[in-house]
C-alpha cells in the first residue's frame, strides 16, 4: 500500500453514502486535521460538494474521501472506519501515525 494513501472502509462508506442521500448532497466525505484537541490534533469531517485541486482522492463503493495536502502527511495510510457501539457511533480514524491517541478517538500526536 503506498505511504500516501486514506481508505474508507466499506462500513463508513455506507454511512456516507446514507447521510449524503439524506442530505441531497454528493457521497463525498472529506476528512481534514486541525490543531487542537486533547492529543495537539483532531480530525474533522464533514461532507464535501467536489474535490479540490489539491486533495487525495480514495474511494469505496463510490463513495469518495478527500484529504487535502496539509492534511495528508498526518493521515497517509489511515483507515477511515465507522463504528457502531454501546457508547454511541462514530467515524473512527486508524492512523498508524499517532504515537499517541485520547479515550474519544477524535485527537492524536506525531
Amino acid at each position: 500500500m503506498d505511504q500516501q494513501t486514506v481508505t474508507l472502509s466499506p462500513s463508513a462508506a455506507s454511512r456516507v453514502a446514507a447521510i449524503a442521500e439524506k442530505q441531497g448532497k454528493p457521497a463525498i466525505l472529506r476528512l481534514s486535521v486541525e490543531g487542537g484537541g486533547c492529543s495537539g490534533f483532531q480530525y474533522k469531517f464533514g461532507l464535501a460538494e467536489a474535490p479540490e485541486a489539491d486533495d487525495t482522492v480514495a474511494e469505496t463503493d463510490g463513495v469518495r474521501l478527500l484529504v487535502d495536502s496539509v492534511s495528508l502527511d498526518l493521515v497517509s495510510g489511515c483507515v477511515v472506519d465507522y463504528v457502531e457501539s454501546l457508547g454511541g457511533a462514530a467515524f473512527r480514524v486508524e492512523n498508524p501515525q499517532a504515537a499517541a491517541g485520547c479515550g474519544c478517538g477524535s485527537s492524536f500526536s506525531i
